[in-house]
């Protein structure tokens, strides 16, 4: 499809905006561009038509099967978005007194309270704008910690193998040294090497259960003792909440402090680079650690307050508000039992469709998962030359969208399926059927899925190319 510079024609326009009543005001001369500035000139009909396009050639949740790993690409009840756009949630900012903004301060509150509710924690920050910002805010705890008991030495942070990514790259932004634990035979933490690896130097450990496997630890509670005994803190990774939430409590593991992902698990729309929102909390004794500008309730009003022995502001004002209000109107639009049953259908969805398909794809760990499972097709790669990355291009024929791939990245040539909680079972057998026609046609056809997809606007880049010489603006014939 042509660009909106290649549809733009020299003197067409549209006229949308009143003249101003105040005059032009030009800046000063030396702030003025010296060439001429590149905006399309196009009419309104053909906007319209170029962004109908673009729409078309998106594929979301909205669109389709969309079994996204654990980014947790879950359908976003309209309600929250309907919530969040009051104007009274819209129209205020975040300089006003206190005294004016008493019902966005009743929603953090609300919200802080609830979410403690659901993982066990005491007190709640909402300031970290992601998943990966609130690891970083919970490390930064863990070290005020150690640093306010005069334990210089615990400056080591221990990580799974199968953690994700972000944990030990915010673990080393927060000062920290990584060392990393192996899997055991059956995916979980090995014990063994767990305990030979704390020491004095141990800050702590940061952990996703159940892990990006899919699989929940049934030693956990062995584990975060481990790590106490050590003199270290645990923190909960809760980017994969969504398999346990309203059942299990990271809290009653024994977690320290948590982060959560309110764009993943609590039905924010997450992808095209946010808004997202990672609140962090923890246990009593971390509160007055945390962040500045918590919500107290005193005298039947609002009122912020700092911690105690506040680390600072981890980001400006309060996090991303109105992520906060979806996640409320999801939560209290679900209530106790319905978070409960999200989080079991989530289980059951990825379990039934595992089962479908272990009889055909290799299930890199063949027991009952949790929210998602993992596929590994280093054998059909051996078999038939298609590899994961052949298999997902080629759903894209079949229009639905890929499920992850290569992670986590102890799986060689693996597929991450996480169908989440609202996919029906005919939906979930559709793709189950696509998958085993893809299948049969890495057997009869490899060539076919070496080329795919075949029926997009965007067949098989050169991925290496883009990767190394991406073009990333629009080049004018001057």
């Amino acid at each position: 499809m042509k660009l909106l510079f290649e549809r733009s024609v020299s003197g067409r326009g549209m006229n949308y905006l009143p003249k101003a009543d105040t005059g032009n005001r030009m800046p000063d001369e030396k702030y003025l561009r010296k060439s001429r500035l590149h905006l399309p000139e196009i009419s309104e009909v053909d906007l319209g038509r170029h962004y109908t396009e673009l729409a078309k050639q998106t594929h979301g949740v909205n669109d389709g099967f969309y079994p996204l790993g654990s980014c947790t690409m879950k359908y976003n009840p309209r309600i929250n978005e309907e919530i969040a756009s009051l104007e009274g949630f819209t129209q205020i900012h975040p300089l006003q007194p206190a005294e004016s903004v008493q019902g966005a301060m009743e929603v953090l509150y609300k919200t802080e309270e609830l979410l403690c509710r659901i993982t066990g924690m005491d007190a709640l920050t909402f300031e970290p704008a992601a998943g990966a910002h609130g690891e970083y805010t919970g490390l930064l705890l863990i070290r005020k910690y150690h640093q306010e008991r005069g334990d210089s030495e615990r400056n080591v942070i221990i990580v799974p193998d199968s953690a994700h990514g972000t944990n030990p790259a915010s673990a080393v932004m927060a000062g920290f040294k990584v060392v990393n634990i192996p899997s055991n035979e059956n995916g979980g933490v090995d014990l063994e090497a767990l305990r030979n690896a704390v020491g004095k130097d141990t800050a702590g450990l940061m952990l996703t259960n159940p892990n990006t496997l899919g699989l929940f630890d049934p030693n956990i509670l062995e584990i975060t003792k481990i790590i106490h005994e050590a003199g270290g803190l645990c923190y909960y990774d809760g980017a994969n909440l969504n398999a346990i939430m309203g059942r299990v409590r990271p809290g009653d593991m024994g977690f320290d402090c948590v982060h959560l992902n309110l764009h993943k698990t609590f039905a924010t729309p997450h992808g095209g680079g946010g808004p997202g929102s990672g609140p962090v909390g923890c246990k009593e004794f971390l509160r007055k650690y945390l962040p500045c500008h918590m919500v107290e309730k005193k005298g039947g009003s609002y009122v912020f307050s700092d911690p105690e022995k506040s680390l600072g502001q981890v980001r400006t004002y309060y996090g991303n508000f109105l992520v906060v209000v979806k996640a409320l109107s999801y939560i209290l639009t679900l209530g106790k039992e319905g978070i409960r049953e999200a989080s079991g259908k989530a289980v059951l969805n990825a379990n039934y469709m595992m089962h479908r398909l272990k009889d055909h794809y290799h299930v890199a760990y063949d027991q009952t998962c949790m929210h998602e499972f993992v596929l590994c097709l280093e054998d059909l790669k051996k078999e038939t030359g298609v590899s994961a990355m052949d298999i997902a291009k080629g759903s894209l024929d079949y229009g639905i969208h890929p499920p992850t791939m290569y992670f986590p990245l102890i799986v060689h040539e693996a597929l991450m399926f996480e169908p989440t909680e609202t996919e029906s079972r005919e939906v979930i057998d559709e793709a189950v059927k696509i998958y085993l026609d893809l299948f049969e046609k890495a057997h009869d056809d490899p060539e076919y899925l070496h080329g795919a997809p075949h029926h997009c606007p965007i067949g098989r880049p050169d991925e290496t190319k883009a990767a190394r010489e991406p073009v990333l603006k629009y080049s004018f014939d001057e």
